[in-house]
């Protein structure tokens, strides 16, 4: 199983967009891509899937053990002929000063050569001792490549070659000259989603074409050729047991709501939901369900359409008074406030939660997020004694004008929730946070979230904590 890691000097480098086109062009010779991210991101995700028509895995340590990421690996290897894996931020970036989980642990931890990526606008001589001291830092790590981007043209593309033959021993496969066409759109979370581009599928074969022709792909394979195998894995038996009860489970996907991850969708799915999409911006009414997960994205890029779209808002509000059992991140906390205001516009959301949403010109919660339950949360608990689950939270919005007595799920350890010191919103059979929490060994929510839609179903839940005006 032949994979390869993409990473860079520092964020912004261009590692996602070389990815697109790198999963694009092997993808067009006829290989079966798989991608991941290391991390929690969602958008680059996002694209990745688009672009490989496979689920783009998330690999992260904060929230995974290191077997989990092994596994996971290796499952999704299984029917794929190479692996894409997109880092985050920069090669030796991470939380520990030991840089246990940092870009080059989870590439030595898989076995993947690394090709850095390097912005090379303004470098020359420069970029030498960049080389040469990253291959210094960790002499375990196999960096077997360089890819210079937004190069300035074929003369600056030469002096860097040249430069980088001469001090170093790391081959250059690709140059790939500065170009505004290549760029994907930025907002306030990162890239703009896919989901949100009407013509995405025409900039990811612009990608591809443009990495093909700047890129030595046959180098690349060759490279990746050289990873150590993933783990081989015991066939597993079917996780979905005879005897449970299925049920269905609404989730909204549109351009406003989109941030999922592939495993916890899955993990529904295995539990025994059937998932029925939602949109939000032009459903009148809910289908029929027995219960419904409001993912992240960004509400407030359409936020009037949300609230023009009143029939479905009314419909959710009704089910959610009603009792019926709701669980939303971030995004979806957002549509549940009373109103939402950016940029001096203010418009009604659906009015489930007692608070209005702000957006912010800087981040209210940005990183990883660790949590401690309160007890008070809507769904049956995982184990007897404290519960702690590890997760992580972007968002530039709060919620202003809360009411003094809510019930919250969760006790904030580590950054910042709704109000610094709680998180989970409890109303009824409602849990609303704006921690995107997930599916993981340490922390397998959907069970539990399943475990309360059938108890609600089963009429042996009390709907009426949280009660507020």
């Amino acid at each position: 199983m032949s994979h390869f890691f993409i990473s860079a000097a520092h964020k912004s480098s261009g590692k996602t967009t070389l990815s697109i086109g790198l999963s694009a062009a092997l993808r067009d010779r006829g290989l079966v891509v798989q991608p991941f991210k290391k991390g929690p991101d969602y958008i680059d995700p996002l694209w990745l899937s688009a672009t490989c028509d496979r689920p783009c895995l998330n690999l992260d340590f904060f929230t995974m053990q290191r077997e989990e990421i092994e596994h996971g690996f290796a499952a999704a290897m299984a029917t794929a002929d190479i692996g894409v894996i997109e880092g985050n931020k920069g090669l030796y970036d991470g939380l520990d000063l030991d840089g246990s989980n940092s870009n080059a642990a989870l590439a030595n931890l898989l076995g993947s050569p690394v090709i850095l990526v390097i912005d090379s606008r303004g470098m020359t001589r420069g970029i030498a001792p960049l080389i040469l001291g990253y291959q210094a830092f960790d002499q375990d790590l196999n960096i077997a490549g360089v890819i210079l981007n937004k190069v300035g043209g074929s003369r600056h593309e030469a002096k860097l070659c040249n430069v980088i033959e001469h001090y170093t021993d790391v081959p250059v496969v690709g140059a790939v000259h500065n170009n505004p066409d290549l760029v994907i759109e930025e907002r306030h979370l990162g890239l703009m989603p896919s989901n949100e581009v009407d013509k995405a599928k025409g900039k990811i074969d612009l990608l591809g074409e443009a990495v093909a022709s700047q890129v030595d792909l046959q180098r690349i394979l060759d490279i990746a050729a050289t990873a150590t195998p993933a783990k081989t894995l015991e066939p597993e038996s079917s996780t979905i047991s005879e005897t449970v009860e299925p049920v269905r489970i609404g989730y909204a996907r549109d351009k406003a709501f989109g941030f999922y991850y592939p495993g916890d969708l899955q993990a529904l799915q295995d539990g025994g939901a059937e998932l029925l999409p939602i949109d939000t911006l032009h459903d009148q009414a809910l289908p029929e369900v027995d219960g419904i997960f409001l993912g992240g994205g960004f509400p407030e890029m359409v936020m009037e359409g949300l609230e023009a779209n009143a029939s479905l808002r009314a419909d959710l509000l009704r089910y959610i008074e009603a009792g019926g059992p709701v669980y939303a991140e971030c995004g979806g906390l957002m549509y549940l406030a009373r109103s939402m205001t950016w940029k001096d516009k203010t418009f009604s959301m659906v009015g489930a939660l007692p608070g209005d949403v702000v957006m912010h010109s800087r981040p209210q919660g940005r990183g990883y997020v660790r949590l401690r339950e309160t007890g008070k949360g809507p769904w049956p608990a995982a184990h007897d004694g404290p519960i702690e689950i590890a997760a992580h939270e972007f968002h530039y919005s709060a919620l202003e004008n809360l009411d003094d007595e809510l019930v919250y799920a969760y006790e904030v350890l580590r950054g910042t929730g709704i109000d610094g010191s709680h998180d989970g919103i409890v109303y009824k059979n409602l849990l609303a946070n704006y921690t995107h929490i997930r599916d993981v060994a340490g922390n397998q929510w959907t069970k539990r979230f399943l475990a309360h839609v059938r108890n609600v179903k089963a009429g042996q839940t009390n709907s009426t904590r949280g009660e507020h005006a």
